[in-house]
């Protein structure tokens, strides 16, 4: 009898079937004028995926870039800056067509924009001093991980730090830009994004002129539950909120009383809280009076949480004589409170009117600038993965520390780059109705690093009235540009 044939499959080294790399659309671009009535600029938009690799070659991914180039022939001294928002899991779509880029949607005070809104020239857009390159996170926007590479090894402090340094790489060389003077630009996670790649990117010798922080968060023990650092922060965000919407304060300047919360943290709030039930009820008491001085809750409601007010405890108290709770990114914005049948926390904590009020209208805007250009995106844009962003790995060791928490303090990077690179400057941005990323905190991450006046000297700071996302607020964009042109402009003094 013939032996019946058998057929083998032999994998070596372990090896799996690779899957098929997706299509990958072509770079598409197009050429637009910007003016703010003064000045007029020509530039080209251009869409793009940029590869991605290991130093072995191996392929990572595509990330979608979306670029601002002038067409000014002499580039020698044209700044180049790479802008992102943060999450981590958001793309960059916000920053840009929020109010950075040289399109933006039109800002309509603490009121929700209708949808579609159309986008228009920006005059307080950052492109008169700087090309300006918008790069997606993998796993947002248009960006894709290779379906033959973890996805896990980009989406955390250290692997989202490493994925940036390459596609920063790629997109100088593609466009043969490695002369130009190289700035970040990060929105909240972006900045904890910033100041590890302004490490990483010098080890690797791409050396950077300048970083801009907006909307900053360096250290994120303020954010676990019951930190003392937590409620010092969010008083003076508190403060600034109670006295936008007459509660406190009222007839104060916003900055005036902005500031007298911020002594009183620094003075006797935070002595308070570390002296927990040390402290005795009529010193409790007394702190409970200045506090509802500040804040606008009773010194009774102040005193039963024993100091410590909880960020959607004041967002559903402030204004509840009105029927209304207050933004997080915002909390100027408002909307009608919801009865108590929907009263799950956890719900509560997404709600957010400043969101509501700007994200979609931002989107639809975003989609047509990148239509405009030809390219063939794919319909579906992540704005703000929640899988990203629950699958983050926060494991970080700081330089010269022990150790790999998973609460990173990413300022420890910063130091460590700003010692190395005695060139290279910082600016922070802050708003006083910034809850998500209150900016009392940001000073003290980089206080308590004792840098020496060499480094302070290249830092510097500037808090204005706006929320999370300074460029939805007019009167502080209207600050942010020339602010913006003077520190560019720093790099002729080194």
């Amino acid at each position: 009898m013939a032996e019946t044939a058998q057929s083998f499959t032999v994998t070596l080294n372990g090896a799996k079937d690779e899957k098929p790399e997706p299509a990958v659309p072509e770079p598409a671009s197009v050429t637009r004028t910007w003016t703010n009535g003064k000045e007029t600029l020509t530039y080209e938009t251009t869409a793009e995926m940029l590869p991605v690799h290991t130093d072995d070659g191996t392929l990572v991914g595509h990330m979608f870039a979306l670029s601002y180039v002038t067409d000014l022939e002499d580039k020698s001294d044209r700044p180049v800056t790479f802008c992102w928002n943060g999450g981590p899991g958001g793309s960059s779509a916000m920053v840009n067509i929020g109010g950075m880029g040289p399109r933006h949607v039109p800002i309509s005070s603490q009121k929700q924009l209708p949808c579609p809104t159309a986008p228009e020239d920006n005059p307080w857009s950052m492109l008169p001093t700087t090309d300006l390159v918008y790069i997606d996170a993998f796993g947002t926007g248009y960006s894709k991980v290779s379906p033959n590479y973890d996805a896990k090894k980009v989406w955390g402090v250290d692997g989202d730090a490493d994925a940036f340094a390459r596609g920063i790489a790629q997109w100088l060389t593609t466009h043969k830009r490695w002369d130009a003077p190289l700035y970040l630009y990060g929105e909240s996670y972006g900045t904890m994004r910033n100041s590890v790649l302004m490490r990483v990117l010098g080890e690797r010798g791409i050396a950077l002129t300048g970083v801009i922080e907006q909307s900053t968060i360096l250290d994120y023990a303020p954010t676990l539950s019951g930190n003392d650092l937590y409620y010092m922060g969010m008083l003076p965000v508190y403060a600034a909120t109670a006295n936008y919407f007459k509660k406190a304060g009222v007839g104060v300047d916003q900055f005036e009383w902005f500031d007298k919360a911020w002594k009183f943290v620094d003075e006797k709030y935070g002595r308070a809280l570390i002296a927990s039930d040390s402290i005795t009820p009529e010193e409790e008491r007394a702190i409970a009076e200045e506090m509802s001085e500040l804040i606008g809750l009773s010194a009774d409601f102040c005193q039963a949480k024993h100091l410590r007010i909880e960020l959607d405890t004041f967002r559903k108290n402030i204004m509840a004589d009105e029927g209304l709770f207050t933004g997080r990114y915002d909390t100027r914005f408002t909307e009608p409170a919801y009865m108590d049948v929907q009263g799950d926390n956890e719900f509560f904590a997404g709600e957010d009117p400043s969101g509501d009020a700007i994200m979609t209208p931002d989107e639809s805007a975003w989609m047509m600038l990148v239509q405009e250009t030809g390219f063939k995106g794919s319909p579906n844009n992540v704005l703000l993965s929640f899988k990203v962003n629950e699958d983050w790995n926060w494991t970080h060791q700081a330089p010269g520390t022990m150790g790999s928490p998973v609460c990173p303090n990413t300022a420890y990077d910063m130091g460590t780059a700003l010692r190395r690179n005695p060139y290279c400057r910082v600016l922070f941005f802050g708003g006083i109705h910034d809850a998500a990323t209150p900016f009392w905190n940001v000073k003290h991450a980089v206080s308590k690093m004792f840098l020496p006046k060499s480094i302070t000297d290249r830092i510097e700071y500037h808090v204005h009235e706006n929320g999370h996302m300074a460029y939805e607020d007019q009167p502080t964009l209207e600050k942010m540009g020339p602010e913006l042109a003077a520190f560019y402009d720093k790099r002729h003094q080194n």
